[in-house]
C-alpha cells in the first residue's frame, strides 16, 4: 500500500469516527436540551485551524529558507576552496602553476557560464562540469613535490580539491524542489479549509469586513508563494546565485 493511499484511508477513517459520535451523541440528546448554554464551536475551529496552519506555514518557510541558505554556503564553500588551490599553486614551477590556475579558472567560468543554467533547466549537476572537476583532481594529486615547500603545499591543496568536490556534491543535492509532495498536500489542503472557515462565520458586506477578508486570503497566497519560490534554491526568482565564484574570480565574469 503507498503513503498516499495509507493517508487517505487514515483520513477518511477520522472523520467518519467523527461524524458518527457526533450523530450517535445528538440522537440520545433529549428534547430539553438546550444548546446555547454551551459556547459556539465554530469560533473555537476557526481559531484552533488558525494557529495550526499558522505553525505549518512557519516550519514549511524556516524549512525552505534554511535550505536555499544551505544551497548558499555551499557555493560559498566550493568557490573558497577553488580560491585556496590557485592559491596554494602559487608554489609550483611556473608551468605547472599555470595549468593548475587554468583548470580551475576552465571549472569556475564553466560553472558560471553553463552550469547554474544547466541546474536550473535539468535540476542536477552538468556531466562536463563533474568531469572538469575530476580533471583538476588529477592534475593536483599526480604531481610528484619536488622540494619541501611543494610538499607542505601538496596536502592542502588535494584536501581543498576534496572539499570543492564535497561542496560540488551538496549543491547537486539541492539543484531542484526541496519539499516533499504530502507537504504541498497539506499546505494546499490547510489553505482551503482556513480561508474556507471565512464563510461559517458571519461576515457581512461592509467594507471593512470584506477587506479583512480579502487581506487575508492574499496574505495566504503570498506565504505559499514565498514557500514555492524558496523551495528551489537555484531556479527561481530568489535563487542562490554564483556571486561568490564571481567574487573570488573577478576575471571570470569579464
Amino acid at each position: 500500500m503507498s503513503e498516499w493511499v495509507a493517508l487517505v484511508i487514515a483520513m477518511a477513517a477520522v472523520c467518519a469516527v467523527v461524524l458518527a459520535v457526533v450523530v450517535l451523541r445528538q440522537r440520545r440528546v433529549g428534547e430539553d436540551d438546550d444548546p446555547s448554554e454551551t459556547p459556539d464551536v465554530i469560533e473555537y475551529m476557526t481559531m484552533m485551524i488558525g494557529v495550526v496552519y499558522a505553525i505549518v506555514l512557519g516550519l514549511a518557510i524556516a524549512g525552505v529558507w534554511e535550505a536555499r541558505g544551505s544551497a548558499q554556503a555551499d557555493a560559498l564553500r566550493e568557490a573558497q576552496a577553488l580560491h585556496e588551490v590557485s592559491a596554494r599553486a602559487e608554489v609550483l614551477p611556473a608551468a605547472d602553476r599555470d595549468k593548475v590556475r587554468a583548470e580551475v579558472n576552465a571549472y569556475v567560468s564553466f560553472i558560471v557560464d553553463t552550469e547554474w543554467s544547466y541546474m536550473e533547466q535539468h535540476e542536477s549537476l552538468s556531466p562536463e562540469g563533474t568531469e572538469k572537476l575530476a580533471q583538476l583532481r588529477r592534475t593536483v594529486t599526480e604531481r610528484t613535490p619536488q622540494t619541501e615547500l611543494e610538499n607542505q603545499a601538496y596536502q592542502p591543496m588535494v584536501d581543498r580539491v576534496a572539499a570543492a568536490d564535497e561542496a560540488r556534491n551538496s549543491r547537486g543535492q539541492n539543484a531542484g524542489p526541496t519539499m516533499p509532495g504530502v507537504v504541498w498536500f497539506g499546505l494546499l489542503a490547510g489553505a482551503v479549509v482556513t480561508v474556507g472557515m471565512l464563510f461559517t462565520l458571519q461576515i457581512r458586506r461592509s467594507g471593512r469586513e470584506l477587506f479583512l477578508a480579502a487581506a487575508f486570503s492574499a496574505l495566504i497566497a503570498f506565504l505559499l508563494f514565498l514557500i514555492w519560490d524558496f523551495d528551489n534554491p537555484f531556479g527561481r526568482g530568489l535563487s542562490v546565485t554564483a556571486q561568490p565564484f564571481l567574487d573570488l574570480f573577478p576575471g571570470i565574469g569579464d
